[in-house]
């Protein structure tokens, strides 16, 4: 959520920003909040002048009932309890324009960072790096929803009796193969210094606002209508949250945590060829990395993120590339993200494996998520986080990549994970 301060002060830039990701109607907005933030602002000083007014009669009264004189003090009061009537009607008038404002706020995306690319969409992002050796796969090379089925490795079927379309059951070395890849993941982080945590997999509606899920991603989660509770579409919404009103010391910044949930995503109107086999999935497996910082260190921090994404995607032995998304194919509550997609040969495809985003001090203005700085004055921490990494499109990409006639080779790095060098029929 932007600051009315920051809207105030950088108008003209926030206008420009928000235009680069698309909004025309940019200026109508921000000086919408500007209005509604002045009429806030003159309920509270009319209400904070009847107050003051009462507080001096309330005094004045106590002064005539000391000294006897009760009618005076009795007339007063009258005037005391009209204006009790008017501070009642302008506390209430006070919650409306807060909440006015506030989803005035909660509507508005966050600013792109300088370095953004101008664009529309996903043609539009930068490719700053492309790596890896780009495989030669032999000509009864297949796609990897037929490997799974050759080597009985997921049943997209049973998961369909079960669940439905979207919530796969893993099988044999299928499922050693993803906690595998879950373990490797969560060891590579906490050798990077995350700490790690199990979050729970439902948030409430607090939560949801916390990170900015709520309301822009609202269609896209499970709700649990009878709670009013949801099932999280990633970790960084439970990891995030347990900041939420947590003022913390600038010594004990940066704050990072590494952890592992399963995810849950609606991807309604998701079909095609596109989303088959494990492109796309209702329940996935994700390592996600949070870590929070000061203003000053949130660059290094990201670089430092993209830096470790990078070395588990070359680590498993994949081609990859990492784009820095443009305006327009930004995430809602993102500052600046880039992303990183591996070479699925069978598919001949790029498939997206992580997001890392900069959400500068967006969540944690929602959050209320401050760090106190040496001289005792209280600041907004800056968050961050990214996928370490999603496990499905590593695993399509892992199968298709790595399959011979009659046998398919696992990563070197993942062997003392899996017990096994191979998965043969």
């Amino acid at each position: 959520m932007l600051l009315v301060s920051n809207i105030r002060e950088n108008l003209e830039s926030y206008k420009e920003g928000l235009h680069k990701r698309g909004i025309t109607e940019a200026e109508d907005l921000l000086l919408e909040i500007i209005d509604k933030d002045n009429q806030r602002k003159k309920t509270q000083q009319n209400l904070d002048e009847l107050l003051a007014n009462s507080n001096q009669l309330a005094k004045q009264i106590g002064r005539l009932m000391k000294d006897g004189q009760l009618a005076e003090a009795e007339a007063i009061k009258a005037q005391t309890s009209e204006l009790k009537s008017k501070s009642k009607q302008l506390g209430e008038k006070l919650q409306e324009d807060e909440a006015e404002l506030i989803k005035l706020l909660y509507n508005i995306p966050n600013i792109p960072n300088s370095i953004v690319p101008a664009g529309k969409n996903e043609e539009d992002n930068e490719i700053i790096k492309t790596a890896g050796i780009m495989p030669e796969l032999p000509s009864y090379a297949v796609p990897h929803w037929d490997l799974i089925a050759k080597y009985d490795l997921i049943d997209f079927e049973l998961g369909n009796k079960v669940a439905g379309a979207g919530f796969p059951f893993y099988k044999k070395e299928g499922a050693r193969l993803v906690r595998a890849l879950i373990n490797y993941f969560l060891d590579q982080a906490i050798e990077k210094g995350f700490q790690e945590v199990q979050p729970p997999i439902i948030v409430n509606e607090a939560s949801g606002y916390g990170t900015g899920q709520l309301p822009d991603k609202e269609g896209q989660m499970y709700h649990i209508e009878d709670t009013g509770l949801y099932m999280i579409p990633t970790a960084e919404v439970p990891i995030t949250n347990m900041y939420r009103d947590v003022i913390l010391d600038e010594k004990d910044l940066p704050v990072r945590h590494v952890g592992y949930t399963p995810c849950f995503r609606r991807e309604a109107g998701s079909w095609g060829a596109h989303v088959r086999g494990l492109n796309r999935l209702h329940q996935f497996d994700k390592v996600e990395i949070v870590q929070l910082s000061t203003p000053e260190a949130s660059e290094a921090a990201l670089e430092q993120m993209i830096i470790h994404v990078e070395s588990l995607v070359a680590s498993l032995g994949l081609p990859y590339r990492i784009l820095k998304l443009c305006a327009g194919d930004l995430g809602f509550t993102s500052s600046l993200t880039y992303d990183f997609e591996v070479y699925s040969a069978a598919q001949q495809k790029w498939l997206e494996v992580s997001s890392v985003s900069n959400f500068e001090a967006f969540q944690s203005n929602r959050l209320k998520l401050r760090y106190k700085t040496a001289d005792g004055k209280k600041q907004l921490a800056h968050t961050l986080n990214g996928s370490a990494l999603a496990v499905p499109r590593i695993l399509a990409a892992l199968l298709e990549n790595n399959q011979l006639e009659n046998e398919i080779l696992i990563p070197e790095v993942l062997v003392p994970y899996t017990g096994f060098k191979s998965i043969r029929l």
